[in-house]
């Protein structure tokens, strides 16, 4: 080793740990709980004749939404896919909004705000 070299120096280190506390370690206190839960995220969806769901929320609160009227009217869209009973029984939830294969769902913030003025959304 040239003169240059470093030279180490007894800095009387401890030995480190082997395990670590998660109590003493965790963030946990520091940092306020995230919670997601909106109330007006959809939790369950059962399809019924007539082409009509029935929801319940996060927050409990349930109704019916009313589709016959929309998925067979002109301007149907995306939902006219839905006029198949076999199809439109394959509802389900994905990430609190009722959803279809084919990317095909209903804003749930909008669905929340008619069912709990009038326990029913028509879509027309």
């Amino acid at each position: 080793m040239g003169a240059g070299a470093p030279r180490r120096v007894n800095g009387g280190l401890a030995t480190m740990r082997t395990e670590s506390d998660p109590q003493k370690d965790s963030t946990l206190g520091m940092i306020p709980p995230v919670n997601p839960r909106s109330p007006w995220r959809v939790a369950e969806v059962t399809a019924y004749p007539g082409f009509r769901l029935k929801v319940r929320f996060l927050d409990g609160l349930q109704g019916w939404v009313e589709m016959n009227e929309l998925i067979h009217s002109q301007s149907a869209g995306v939902f006219s896919a839905l006029a198949d009973p076999n199809v439109f029984d394959r509802v389900f939830v994905e990430y609190g909004a009722v959803t279809w294969p084919g990317e095909i769902d209903l804003a749930p913030d909008a669905m929340y705000d008619a069912i709990k003025t009038t326990g029913i959304w028509h879509l027309a």
